[in-house]
């Protein structure tokens, strides 16, 4: 049993003890938090959404498991296929998505829903890392840059009508591991600075233009950007909100911030003593309580120290990453595993910033602990992938020993010759005694 475990479970056993952590925590929280996804239901067992997320983790852990045998060579084509067909079901999404919140963000294939950019996203991180390797050669750099660029911001704009928070995650990420892969920095920061324009453009004019007014335009191409009024909205009522808390010493929770004051109520009834699993009451108000806000109630039952503890497991698998890069001889492989950590870690504190209301609600889920379907299952594959280059290099880190201890032996000297007689005494003796 210890060696098929050992041989399964191969890999850096940190990243797999942080992997078993969260998902202990998950399974632990999403009992608790989800007693309004049982009363929403038509079902009346109290089960079925445990049993939901535990067999997304399930399926998760198994395309985990595959992804760890598969060549990178393959690995890269899956990302340039993956990245093609994301954009068809992208704009897909656009004209027949499901909405949910107000945003068109799940397309429904066969009875099954999911999101397309996960997919998006995923591929576009191992895109960029096979990129980033490719354009080390000048010439190709100078030629091919912005074709990356084209892709990066065609990938981004799409989310982007939908999905802000996502998008902009998903840009910051791809041009830090450009800009850590020693690519053009003054051409980077050249289109930083136009995307970062143009967005805050976007926000200015729906900020000036009453959204009444808007909404008589039957233009599709001006009808895209309907969402950034729900941004400015959020951007308005977080600060309102912090600044009505700050001068009257209390919260109220209204229409406008209803989400976000539950979560502090959630925050500072957590306290320094655990109340324990189950005893939440802010998962009765807040909609979201499994997923957009599951910090919050991971605090509120188990205290600061749980949440502290959770922000140490992202902030441990940071460190983890960085360790595993400087380790291995792939550029391809140490830009990967630096973005899909970026990616996830990201994702957390933002997600953490939002529920202790250090920034404006943007619907992020917790990775690996919130409830989802394609977000568990292509964060499992970001594990998948991480724990593959760990095994790689150690893989490597084996062969470079052997190929030593051979060189070693190989080597006609007194010692070697002594070491070898005496390793055929041993044996000579061994076999006299069975």
């Amino acid at each position: 049993m210890n060696k098929f475990l050992a041989k399964t479970l191969q890999g850096d056993r940190v990243v797999w003890i942080i992997f078993a952590l969260l998902f202990g925590i998950s399974m632990v929280e999403m009992f608790s938090a989800s007693s309004m996804l049982v009363h929403w239901s038509s079902s009346s067992s109290i089960h079925s959404p445990i049993l939901r997320h535990l067999m997304f983790f399930a399926i998760g852990f198994m395309g985990m498991m595959i992804v760890q045998m598969i060549d990178f060579k393959y690995i890269r084509l899956l990302g340039y296929a993956g990245l093609a067909f994301s954009w068809g079901l992208l704009v897909l999404t656009m004209f027949i998505g499901t909405k949910q919140a107000g945003a068109a963000r799940w397309i429904e294939i066969a009875g099954f829903q999911f999101q397309p950019s996960e997919i998006a996203k995923l591929s576009l991180i191992i895109v960029i890392a096979d990129q980033v390797e490719r354009l080390q050669n000048i010439e190709k750099q100078s030629k091919y840059f912005w074709y990356v660029i084209g892709a990066i911001v065609l990938t981004c704009g799409m989310i982007f009508t939908e999905n802000f928070s996502t998008a902009a995650i998903l840009f910051v990420i791809t041009m830090t591991m450009m800009w850590i892969g020693e690519i053009n920095w003054k051409k980077l920061a050249t289109v930083c600075s136009a995307v970062v324009g143009a967005v805050l453009l976007i926000l200015f004019v729906a900020w000036i233009i009453p959204e009444n007014v808007y909404n008589e335009y039957d233009n599709p191409a001006v009808k895209v950007f309907k969402r950034a009024y729900t941004w400015v909205a959020r951007i308005e009522n977080f600060f309102e909100a912090d600044a009505e808390t700050v001068s009257k010493f209390k919260i109220k929770a209204d229409g406008s911030n209803f989400q976000e004051n539950h979560a502090q109520m959630a925050v500072a009834r957590g306290g320094f003593i655990p109340h324990g699993p189950g005893t939440s009451m802010e998962r009765n108000y807040l909609p979201e309580a499994f997923s957009d806000f599951i910090f919050a109630i991971i605090v509120e039952e188990l205290s600061v120290w749980m949440g502290l503890f959770v922000i140490g497991l992202y902030l441990c698998l940071l460190f983890r990453a960085g360790r595993v890069a400087r380790q291995s001889d792939s550029l391809f492989c140490a830009i990967l595993v630096i973005g899909i950590t970026m990616l996830i870690v990201l994702q957390a504190f933002i997600h953490i910033g939002v529920s202790v209301h250090l920034g404006p609600v943007t619907g992020q889920p917790l990775p690996l602990i919130s409830r989802g379907g394609t977000s568990v299952l292509v964060n499992c594959v970001y594990f998948g992938l991480i724990i593959s280059v760990t095994r790689h290099i150690q893989s490597q880190r084996l062969q470079k020993e052997m190929v030593g201890a051979v060189a070693v032996v190989a080597e006609p000297t007194e010692t070697n010759i002594e070491q070898t007689n005496s390793l055929e005494t041993e044996m000579v003796e061994e076999v006299k005694d069975i």
